[in-house]
């Protein structure tokens, strides 16, 4: 990795990563609102603490080493040296600066044409919402504290070296440096396989291994709040424009076309879930509505520089249309996925990376051709050798981390926490006060 180069950063495209950045924090707290609305009312509070607190551990984990891993001096194509920026040092200047030729402007460290700081902002973003995402596999049955020592240990492991494999590059010479971008070249613009199978893997995984709630299936788990669930996904949807278009790390006409495309798809992939559920079930629900905006972009992700307005839609479709089917694999394979990170993440993460290798058009920012356009399968086999090896490893490596927990700190909480409801026996919290609805104990002792 040759950065950072020394200079004067570009104002516009620093502002637009500035803003992208905060774009993809945001989706976090979206998350944690859409999952939140989908789980039984005790145990929302759960639901949104493990994707915030995902914000302030993997915070101090890339800043200490993560960064550092994920985008150091790349390390035999696996890993960066995890020295190289620990603690952030040289980000801000300091040893570089020192070090500067006098006869050239002083200046800050870079990637490309903003400063580095901002890249390290930018894709602790990504981490973060990566590691939350999981926790929608195991709603209403996971202790709190194996979730902080599960998650902390996951990204160490898996996250960090599988981000170097996917967005290690040079932002100043345009080289990369992890494996599955620079000897595989696979496309995956903005984290398909880092970032969606690699999640959804381990949702499945955990939720394997963690066991099934009580009375699942039979027990109806309704959600019950669906607009927390409409306005999580609203939420996401817009962060997501940081996600993609973010992306081209810059203010420019590949960030215009994955905004364009990202937009495309995902409206697709909402109308095409909503047409399965009307044909399968009669109605099409707000439910389905929420989870095909999320499909979509899931599905558009790796795709969203690579495809025209035709490929857009062909993307959005099948992602909408599969994932509305694959929420149900669980009932018929058995594991208890509360939330469908496997059904959405997993299958829409195999989707978008796929077909990248069928629609990819020379026209689009990447300029590949796909099967479709005259390019052959070949792209489509680097697709499928950097998605399935992410998800090997992923599968692989989570299952150690998730047995060496439940065999040591323990993973699950016990039947009467988990009959009773995880916020209160995990954060002596509730999230409605239903006892103050009509005047009732509460409510009469305070005005004595």
């Amino acid at each position: 990795m040759a950065f950072p180069v020394i200079g004067a950063p570009d104002a516009g495209d620093t502002a637009w990563m500035l803003a992208s950045s905060a774009l993809v924090l945001l989706m976090t707290p979206g998350l944690a609102f859409f999952y939140g609305g989908m789980v039984r009312g005790k145990n929302v509070l759960n639901m949104i603490m493990m994707s915030i607190s995902a914000m302030g551990l993997i915070t101090i984990l890339w800043c200490l080493y993560g960064f550092s891993v994920a985008f150091g001096e790349d390390k035999g194509n696996l890993i960066g040296d995890p020295l190289q920026y620990f603690g952030l040092k040289g980000v801000f200047g300091g040893q570089y600066l020192a070090t500067t030729d006098p006869a050239t402007p002083a200046g800050i460290p870079l990637n490309g044409t903003i400063p580095l700081s901002v890249f390290v902002a930018f894709q602790l973003m990504f981490a973060i919402i990566t590691v939350a995402l999981i926790s929608g596999a195991v709603a209403d049955r996971l202790k709190f504290g194996s979730w902080l020592l599960f998650a902390g240990i996951w990204a160490t492991v898996v996250y960090f070296p599988v981000a170097h494999w996917v967005f290690a590059f040079d932002g100043y010479t345009g080289e990369q440096g992890g494996w599955i971008a620079n000897n595989l070249k696979a496309i995956d613009f903005a984290g398909g396989t880092a970032v969606h199978i690699n999640a959804g893997a381990a949702g499945l995984v955990l939720c394997i291994v963690l066991g099934k709630r009580k009375g699942w299936p039979k027990t109806p788990f309704r959600p019950h709040n669906l607009p927390f669930v409409m306005l999580g996904a609203g939420l996401l949807w817009f962060g997501w424009y940081g996600f993609n278009a973010g992306s081209a790390v810059g203010s420019n006409g590949i960030a215009g076309a994955t905004f364009l495309t990202t937009t495309i798809a995902t409206a697709a992939a909402m109308l095409a879930w909503l047409l399965v559920e009307k044909l399968r079930d009669g109605h099409a629900t707000s439910l389905g509505a929420a989870s095909g905006i999320v499909a979509g972009l899931v599905a558009i992700t790796p795709a969203c520089s690579s495809v025209n307005v035709v490929g857009a839609l062909v993307i959005g479709v099948v992602a909408g249309a599969l994932c509305a089917l694959a929420v149900g694999l669980k009932f018929r394979f058995g594991f208890d996925d509360s939330l469908d990170v496997v059904g959405v993440h997993l299958v829409g993460g195999l989707v978008g990376t796929l077909l990248v290798g069928l629609v990819a058009a020379p026209e689009a920012p990447a300029a590949v051709k796909g099967l479709f356009y005259g390019g052959g399968v070949e792209q489509l086999k680097l697709q499928a050798v950097g998605a399935f090896t992410v998800l090997a490893y992923s599968l692989v490596a989570t299952a150690v981390i998730a047995y060496l927990i439940k065999f040591t700190l323990g993973l699950r909480v016990s039947d009467e926490a988990e009959a009773a409801g995880v916020d209160e026996s995990e954060h002596a919290e509730t999230a409605y006060d239903f006892a103050a609805v009509g005047g009732t104990a509460r409510t009469l002792a305070k005005e004595a």
